[in-house]
């Protein structure tokens, strides 16, 4: 006698969705890389993801610019430059400009796992040359210097010292976003890069567009250091047109007036710069040459 079977349908394993994405989890324990949630869910454009995952897998001391970026993805320096901003703006990364050795001026970049986290390290100061003892026996003993207290930190930007017109367009700026509330110290600090700006000929609602344009939705730092970024360095003056000098044109002078002189065929009074006969004369005198040479 056959079995009997039964032509209802087997049911679904449980825990398994019927739609969307399943995982098929594979335990790594090398090459692999550890990136938020956050992140990694973040809405907005892929390309920022994907740059941001990129610069958490390489190791220390790989170059992250717009030129090394742009060798590894695709897409052009305008995406992966937009990408960088965002990712500043959002907390994630930090660009430093610090001195080096020789007071060369280089670009340090930090990357936060989770913005807010630990601050990034102070690099180290460049050390000074070992002095060669044999040197410093034989030369003579400097006088002691004189006991001038303790040293005195440096001074903090004062806002009365500020410029005016910097000091207005920064505390406008709440005006086109309401998020941009900045401090008295802030504006103090951020009013030198304005005036910088506006002595290149940017005007103040050029720089108001700058600074407002293309925020992020949520900014999860100071709006002073995203302000900071971008008025990191002035832009370049609007160069004079070809053909022009870079000063006003000196207006033309009067022309020079001529002294009066006696004609010495018909002592009428005419201006010359030599002197001798007038018009009239030269050309009587032309035409007696003529007829005589006929």
């Amino acid at each position: 006698m056959a079995e009997p079977q039964s032509n209802a349908p087997t049911r679904a394993d449980a825990g398994v969705p019927t739609s969307g994405v399943i995982h098929v989890r594979t335990r790594l324990t090398a090459d692999f890389t550890v990136i938020a949630n956050a992140l990694a869910q973040r809405r907005g454009s892929a390309v920022t993801i994907g740059v941001a995952a990129y610069i958490s897998s390489l190791p220390d001391g790989t170059p992250v610019s717009i030129a090394a970026l742009c060798e590894h993805f695709t897409e052009g320096e305008i995406l992966i430059s937009r990408a960088l901003r965002e990712l500043e703006a959002a907390g994630y990364l930090e660009r430093r400009r610090v001195r080096g050795p020789g007071g060369v001026i280089r670009t340090r970049t930090y990357f936060y796992d989770v913005p807010g986290g630990p601050p990034a390290p102070t690099p180290p100061r460049p050390r000074k040359p070992r002095p060669n003892l044999a040197q410093e026996a034989d030369a003579p003993e400097p006088e002691a210097a004189a006991d001038t207290g303790p040293t005195a930190s440096p001074p903090t930007p004062s806002l009365a010292d500020a410029d005016e017109r910097a000091v207005a367009i920064l505390a406008s700026l709440r005006i086109a976003d309401p998020r941009l509330i900045l401090s008295r110290r802030d504006v103090a600090a951020l009013a030198p890069a304005v005036t910088e700006w506006l002595a290149a000929g940017v005007g103040p609602a050029q720089i108001t567009r700058a600074l407002t344009t293309g925020l992020p939705d949520r900014l999860l730092t100071r709006p002073a250091r995203i302000l900071a970024f971008r008025l990191g360095e002035a832009p370049l003056p609007v160069p004079a047109p070809a053909g022009r000098q870079a000063g006003p044109a000196a207006p033309p002078g009067p022309p020079p007036v001529l002294p009066w002189r006696t004609c010495h065929g018909c002592d009428r009074a005419f201006r010359s710069a030599t002197g001798g006969r007038c018009r009239d004369c030269r050309a009587a005198a032309s035409g007696e040459a003529l007829r005589a040479a006929c």
